[in-house]
């Protein structure tokens, strides 16, 4: 199995510089002389989205890891690509601040590649995306120009921000050399509740009437039976806020079904094991590939009750994750998703089944204008050919 921690696919030497004007001339050096380019971080995310094409020449951002401006108090911190998101997310924590993206690989993932593949998890529901969370970007080009974007306010003058056009880009357009975050305060109080349901129906009746409730909780997710590892629907409820605010919702999420509360360590290695689900699942699988769909929450049940396999969805949001333990099994279920209307994407699969996959069968209405935008960054098409899902 070609794993997620595995080495670039190159031809040539892996080049790591050192400051983004260096990561400019090399990814623009490369360009000129027409080498195709392997663009990465630590490579912890290659069974994710596209393919690696074998390119004549690899980019690695991990000597990009300096804090550049932290100051906690003012709530933002800029950094570079390559720190080790481990590391950051550390760093916060000493002051008791947090960027609550919660990606998986987050032992072995950078900065940089968090943002490029647009990596999130449970508290996506009350905190958001990374386009929630950066407030400024510096990329390099293939034009050898470092093109900054935003800075680090909270608010900036309005107009085009191409901080956006990087996240989730996989690397296909420029190179992330500094992220600018806006920081959140880790919450006084945290608990959570899990739920226990005979079946889907009760399951999402629970979640419907705590979504019309008052409480806001920060994550919300759903286990069908097989990912749950038993015979119940099982919904986690993450609250944060005041000693207060946390015991109403222990006392009111009590009244829609069987509930254990977690806190303290038991509560922070749940969330851990929740976050990378992910990870666990494709190492235990060779085969293995995850469909990421995205629905209307009212049409979550309809898409979830049918499911033998795992899933898992962020039920607050909308999106769901399906897992199978053969990745022709993940892409017949796409064909049948596409055909129902479903936004879906094979996200995670085996490297070397990747070619014959169709990743992304029905690309937004805006995929015209990604196309525009590739062939203005990278008109020759030699930075991370392929890697979004093998349609750019």
């Amino acid at each position: 199995m070609l794993g997620p921690e595995s080495a670039a696919v190159s031809n040539g030497m892996v080049h790591t510089p050192e400051t983004p004007e260096d990561l400019a001339e090399e990814i623009s050096r490369a360009a000129r002389h027409m080498r195709t380019i392997c663009l990465q971080g630590n490579g912890s995310k290659r069974l994710m989205a596209g393919p690696v094409a074998c390119a004549d020449e690899t980019v690695a951002t991990t000597a990009l890891r300096r804090v550049l401006d932290y100051e906690p108090r003012d709530l933002t911190i800029s950094v570079e690509a390559g720190l080790p998101w481990h590391e950051f997310a550390a760093l916060l924590q000493k002051n008791r601040q947090m960027v609550p993206l919660d990606p998986p690989f987050a032992a072995q993932a950078t900065v940089g590649g968090v943002v490029a593949a647009n990596s999130n998890g449970p508290r996506r529901r009350l905190y958001g995306t990374a386009r929630d969370m950066i407030i400024g970007m510096k990329f390099a080009t293939l034009a050898s120009k470092i093109v900054q974007s935003g800075g680090m306010v909270v608010k900036n003058v309005a107009g085009l921000d191409m901080a956006k056009l990087m996240i989730g880009s996989f690397g296909t357009l420029a190179a992330i050399a500094v992220v600018n975050f806006k920081v959140q305060p880790v919450p006084e109080v945290e608990r959570t509740v899990l739920l226990s349901f005979t079946d889907s129906k009760a399951a999402f009746e629970a979640r419907n009437r705590l979504l019309s409730s008052v409480l806001q909780p920060s994550a919300i997710d759903l286990f069908n039976p097989p990912a749950a590892g038993g015979p119940s629907w099982v919904l986690a409820v993450r609250a944060a806020g005041n000693q207060a605010a946390v015991e109403r919702y222990e006392r009111d999420l009590a009244a829609f079904g069987d509930a254990v509360a977690l806190e303290d360590s038991p509560q922070e290695e749940y969330w851990r094991r929740v976050q990378e689900f992910t990870p666990r699942f494709l190492a235990a699988h060779p085969d293995g590939a995850v469909v990421r769909a995205s629905c209307t929450l009212k049409d979550l049940d309809r898409f979830m009750a049918p499911l033998a396999v795992p899933a898992v969805a962020r039920a607050g949001s909308g999106v769901c994750y399906v897992y199978f333990d053969e990745t022709g099994s993940a892409a017949r279920y796409l064909a049948g998703a596409a055909a129902q209307g479903w936004r879906a994407v094979i996200e995670f699969a085996p490297e070397a089944r990747k070619t014959g996959l169709e990743l992304w069968p029905a690309p937004s209405n805006d995929f015209e204008i990604m196309q525009r935008l590739k062939a203005l960054f990278d008109p020759s098409n030699v930075l991370n050919r392929g890697r979004l899902y093998h349609r750019l």
